[in-house]
């Protein structure tokens, strides 16, 4: 199963986790997934199904370039990145 980290904003979906495994082979598989697990995921990460602008995700340190569809394997890291803001 692919490990994801979660962002702090999000560890109140997991009840504190940090890390979570989750099974899928690709990021639109382990949203779904890690929505079965921890409710309130999809609706963190997704618009009408597609990847929120605000939210990057890394695969095995690489952030990634296609969407939804990207391969994630079994010994992979998956970090969801919210895009941070301020300063002037």
């Amino acid at each position: 199963m692919a490990l994801v980290f979660i962002p702090s904003q999000m560890q109140a979906l997991t009840n504190g986790q940090a890390r979570v495994e989750v099974e899928g082979t690709n990021v639109k598989q382990i949203i779904e997934n890690l929505d079965k697990l921890h409710s309130g995921f999809i609706n963190r990460l997704l618009d009408e199904g597609n990847l929120k602008p605000s939210i990057s995700i890394a695969v095995d340190g690489d952030i990634i370039t296609m969407g939804l569809i990207e391969k994630v394997h079994p010994n992979s890291e998956v970090h969801f990145l919210p895009a941070i803001s301020g300063g002037n």
